[in-house]
Parts: structure tokens; C-alpha cells; sequence
């Protein structure tokens, strides 16, 4: 049931926005709303480690966009038939990101607009490494 509702707001969002590509950006309000109704996310900061170390989104595994070897090597890891939740600082990054894992076959990419700069304007929590 979860599934069906995620698919239905997914299309939903897809017609509304005119999709053109597996990438499909929300405001953090339907990003965490997504993120949350969908079984078995995966999501990914592509920050690098100093940003990542500030805040980050709960549950985020660190993908550094700007080391392309690293990055190609860790995207390989992901399923690509599960969702993938991207964000960045204020969405440059995490666009690209999501091109990159669209050319690699992923299904369904979801890019957090404005970035995290944006989630925390909303008020949304973060974590931090202490």
C-alpha cells in the first residue's frame, strides 16, 4: 500500500512538472514527505565530507560529487530499481548527480531543490557528526 501511494504521488508529481527524465525535484516539504513514504530509500548527500560534517539529512550516505572516481565507484553500489533521494548545498550538485544515475539506469531519482540551504530555511532538522 505504501509503495502504491509513493508510485501515485510520484506520477502525480511527474505529470505536474512535465517530466522529461527519471529526475523529479521537489521542495523539501514533498522531498521528506516522499522520502518518507517510500519503502527502502536511498539516500545521498553529494557534499563534501567538511559540508556533510556540519549537517546532514538523517540516514544520508556520503557521496562526494567532486571526487568523480570515488563517486562513480560508490552510485555502483546503489540498486538502481529503488528510489534515490540527492541533495547538495543548493542543488547544482545533486542535479548533476542525478544526470550521472540516470545515464547509469536508475529508475526514479528525487533532487531536493534549493539544497539543504533550503530544508533548513523550511525549519527540517539535520544531523551532525559530533
Amino acid at each position: 500500500m505504501r509503495h502504491l501511494k509513493t508510485l501515485t504521488l510520484s506520477i502525480i508529481i511527474c505529470i505536474t512538472t512535465t517530466c522529461r527524465s527519471n529526475t523529479i525535484s521537489l521542495d523539501p516539504e514533498l522531498f521528506e514527505q516522499t522520502l518518507k513514504q517510500t519503502a527502502n530509500p536511498q539516500l545521498i548527500d553529494v557534499r563534501t565530507f567538511s559540508e556533510y560534517a556540519q549537517g546532514y539529512l538523517p540516514g544520508a550516505l556520503l557521496m562526494d560529487i567532486r571526487k568523480p572516481a570515488s563517486f562513480d565507484s560508490l552510485i555502483s553500489q546503489l540498486d538502481k530499481d529503488r528510489p534515490v533521494f540527492v541533495y547538495c548545498r543548493i542543488g547544482r550538485r545533486s542535479m548533476d548527480a542525478a544526470k550521472i544515475l540516470e545515464k547509469k539506469n536508475h529508475k526514479v531519482v528525487y533532487n531536493l531543490e534549493g539544497g539543504i540551504l533550503m530544508w533548513l530555511e523550511k525549519g527540517k532538522e539535520v544531523a551532525v557528526i559530533r
